[in-house]
């Protein structure tokens, strides 16, 4: 029923499940009726668990609902319920990085710290996988080390790079790569941009400028532009979504770290709140550590 993948993503979300899953068992456990306290109770491990205040209620109330309809009565049938709530929320979803028709244009928006970069590297290592013709562009020209990790990724997959010096204009570095990807009758051109939120007005404009040379250059191609959070921030990877969707339309989101951190709850939060669909999850360190997202198998991995 389960790829092989799923015993990786059972082990790395299993610091959220003793933060979440246990616990919720362990009350349940000791629990004589479904009363008010056991309410309070399932909410507080909610919101510990980084799914976030908002998100936390709305699942209480909707397990309240449920529990009314199907005149459950047994706790011990609370938490089968709480599951199916969660998978409700989440929906059955499968992410994707596939192309929608080809050439396609991937804009990868985040701020410093989250992995950004890495993701990239493995996002055109599993595509050139998939036989795809792939190009980057080292488009974050504000950080020495964000072009130096894209070459070292680009050897290591197998991928042209297409970059500029440190500090160059990150459209121009666009307008080569489009080039160099019309050039080469590439499928998939994938750009690595910066991610300063402090000032968002200057992330706009230069967000809309890099579209302006791929919608005047590259009219062809479709376009995605996906936000990397990393799952060790918890709640604030929820506000960082947020500042961005105000910056920029985001078509799915990539979740990384989450084999490090008890906070994997944010991805009921995500799509709850924010309701753009997580594409891939980072469960690792390795090259096939980076996976498209199923929420069957995340709440089967989570409880």
């Amino acid at each position: 029923m389960f790829s092989g993948f799923f015993d990786k993503l059972k082990s790395g979300l299993s610091k959220t499940k003793n933060n979440f899953t246990d616990r919720i068992t362990e009350i349940l456990t000791g629990t004589v009726s479904i009363d008010e306290d056991m309410y309070d109770e399932l909410e507080e491990i909610l919101i510990t668990s980084d799914i976030g205040v908002e998100t936390s209620v709305y699942i209480i109330d909707k397990l309240k609902e449920k529990i009314r309809q199907e005149k459950i009565k047994d706790p011990s049938e609370v938490n089968g319920c709480l599951k199916r709530v969660i998978l409700d929320i989440l929906e059955t979803s499968k992410g994707s990085i596939d192309p929608d028709s080809t050439p396609e244009t991937i804009l990868i928006i985040g701020v410093n710290g989250v992995g950004k970069t890495t993701s990239i590297g493995k996002i055109a290592a599993k595509l050139k996988k998939q036989k795809y013709k792939v190009i980057m562009a080292a488009a974050d020209t504000f950080r020495a080390a964000a072009i130096d990790q894209l070459e070292v990724w680009s050897t290591r997959a197998g991928v042209e790079l297409i970059k500029h010096q440190e500090g160059s204009d990150p459209a121009a570095v666009v307008y080569d790569a489009i080039q160099a990807a019309k050039a080469r009758n590439a499928d998939i051109l994938i750009c690595d941009t910066a991610g300063r939120l402090h000032n968002k007005k200057n992330l706009m404009d230069e967000l809309g400028k890099i579209n302006r040379v791929i919608e005047r250059e590259f009219g062809n191609s479709s376009r995605k532009t996906f936000l990397v959070l990393d799952a060790t921030t918890g709640q604030n990877a929820v506000i960082q979504a947020k500042q961005f969707t105000e910056v920029c339309k985001v078509d799915g989101i990539i979740l990384t770290k989450l084999d490090g951190t008890a906070k994997g709850g944010i991805i009921i939060s995500i799509k709850h709140i924010l309701n753009i669909p997580v594409q891939l999850i980072g469960v690792g360190e390795g090259i096939d550590d980076l996976q498209e997202f199923d929420s069957n198998e995340f709440v089967e991995a989570l409880f």
